[in-house]
């Protein structure tokens, strides 16, 4: 079992910054490919970014490129969103999910989920 707590939402301006943290416990944390995911209402959950296991490859979506990075450190058990010029549209809850497999975009490979963490963006 890993246990998966976000943190780091909440409310920002179009154009503000926020940064998202995941800590996890249980199982080896290293052992885990890292994933953020966003759900916005009436919307489906869709991917963000992910990060492998030794963080040496990282995927975004392509609305988040150049905006979001993803990071992690193993040491502390952490996966990390930092996220630049939000906007309104980036509106949703934002989950974290670790995946034994490799990294992946698909949310049913995920096999672990924390509870999300809301952020809302003002316009």
């Amino acid at each position: 079992q890993v246990q998966l707590v976000e943190s780091g939402g909440g409310l920002v301006q179009a154009g503000g910054s926020l940064r998202l943290s995941c800590a996890a416990s249980g199982r080896p944390f290293s052992r885990y490919a890292m994933g953020w995911f966003r759900q916005a209402p009436g919307k489906e959950r869709e991917f963000v970014a992910g990060i492998s296991w030794s963080g040496l490859s990282t995927d975004y979506a392509d609305s988040m490129k150049g905006r979001f990075t993803i990071s992690r450190d193993n040491a502390k058990n952490t996966v990390y969103l930092q996220m630049n010029s939000l906007q309104p549209e980036d509106t949703a809850v934002y989950y974290c999910a670790a995946d034994l497999g490799t990294l992946s975009t698909d949310y049913s490979e995920y096999d672990y989920w924390g509870q999300g963490t809301q952020v809302t963006v003002s316009s």
